[in-house]
């Protein structure tokens, strides 16, 4: 790719392209890249679909964020709040009195595919844990939680 920038700023350099060649030129370089890079991709992650905290108090923690950030509520149990952020959400469970901490983060997948997506794990000797068709996690390279489901999952409390 940097052969054919080369190419195109000395081409502009030389008057053989205007301004706006060399721009749209450029625009379509980087889009093309940039729709390479997601199809070479194993999975397509299109959003963050929910972050969920561990914290001490469940309340206090859910009430701060929706007085705070007006985040409403969108479900609930007595362990789990669900806090709409846009089209996406924030996750809040009561901890075990350990300090707060991210449990975990959830992408979505464009078209989605839970057998496809853990067939890919599993190459790369990882593992998942459930065989659910609609979200599961799994523990990446570095040992983070991560969740994956389609991009409009809602979420479940418990």
């Amino acid at each position: 790719m940097i052969r054919t920038i080369e190419t195109m700023l000395h081409d502009f350099e030389q008057g053989k392209l205007s301004r706006r060649q060399l721009v749209v030129s450029l625009a379509a370089l980087a889009t093309g890249a940039q729709m390479a890079s997601a199809a070479e991709a194993e999975l397509h992650a299109v959003s963050i679909n929910h972050i969920t905290v561990k914290v001490p108090d469940l309340h206090r923690t859910s009430q701060f964020y929706q007085e705070f950030f007006g985040m409403p509520l969108r479900q609930q149990s007595a362990t789990t709040h669900i806090l709409a952020v846009g089209e996406s959400f924030f996750g809040i469970e009561q901890g075990d009195g350990s300090p707060a901490k991210v449990d975990h983060f959830d992408f979505g997948i464009a078209n989605f595919n839970a057998d496809e997506a853990r067939a890919k794990l599993r190459k790369r000797n990882l593992k998942y844990d459930s065989n659910s068709q609609e979200s599961f996690k799994f523990h990446d390279p570095d040992g983070f939680l991560v969740q994956l489901n389609a991009r409009n999952y809602t979420g479940h409390v418990s």
